[in-house]
């Protein structure tokens, strides 16, 4: 099984205004991201796309592939999908590029989620970890996942979903992280699948599949990995990297 890494890497960003080139420990945050993908060793490329000659620029200095993309893409699924039609591959896994604390038992989970398919049902698996702090599951910016009993999604939210009635009653929240694995048709096709009205309203690039009658697997991670979306984000990473060094 042809397993690769691409890592979607867009120069604009709404709430922190080119935030893949910002210093991260003294590199840039999408150089961080690159190195912990190529670190855990699991894959049999690791690419980087992007719409941006100095994204571009920066990875080719440190010997990375770099793929250019054009820009009129939705998500970075569909900047993948783009991409994924030129390159060999059975699965590919989709880590965003503000990822930088992407850790190697989560990505070894979502590719055990292949080896072990063997009828070809999960049309693609990602990750999601439980949520303890009431804040986050309150927080719109903190994607909620409901699944089935087998870890199948059933559906994602910025609401605090399932709502919890009874406050007695025991339930666990998770928080959806955008790490995808895809089966590589699964994502060529992707980008040709119309945005339906929930993924419109939430603004949730994994529920277009949901929409078209996908099968998501979520895997389980104790992994709760700071995504940079925000200076508060950028500064939290800061400190934890000082602290690793």
């Amino acid at each position: 099984m042809r397993t690769i890494a691409m890592i979607p890497a867009r120069l604009a960003s709404t709430r922190l205004p080119e935030k893949l080139i910002r210093d991260l420990g003294g590199k840039p945050v999408i150089v961080r991201t690159y190195e912990a993908v190529m670190d855990s060793g699991l894959f049999d490329a690791v690419y980087v796309v992007t719409d941006s000659k100095k994204i571009e620029t920066l990875l080719k200095a440190i010997g990375a592939e770099v793929l250019f993309s054009t820009t009129a893409h939705a998500t970075g699924s569909d900047r993948l999908a783009e991409a994924a039609q030129s390159i060999e591959a059975d699965v590919i896994i989709n880590v965003q590029g503000d990822e930088p604390f992407i850790d190697k038992d989560s990505l070894k989970r979502l590719i055990q989620v292949f080896a072990t398919d063997l009828r070809g049902e999960v049309d693609l698996a990602s990750l999601m970890t439980p949520l303890q702090d009431e804040k986050e599951i309150l927080n719109p910016n903190v994607v909620k996942v409901i699944t089935d009993l087998k870890g199948r999604a059933l559906y994602f939210s910025r609401a605090a979903l399932p709502f919890r009635r009874d406050l007695d009653a025991e339930v666990t929240y998770f928080k959806h992280k955008g790490v995808y694995a895809f089966r590589k048709k699964a994502l060529v096709e992707f980008a040709n699948l119309p945005i339906g009205p929930l993924e419109k309203v939430e603004s949730i690039e994994a529920i277009r599949f949901l929409e078209h009658q996908r099968v998501l697997q979520m895997v389980e991670t104790p992994n709760d990995s700071i995504g940079i979306d925000t200076e508060e984000d950028l500064r939290q990473a800061n400190e934890i990297f000082k602290t690793l060094s």
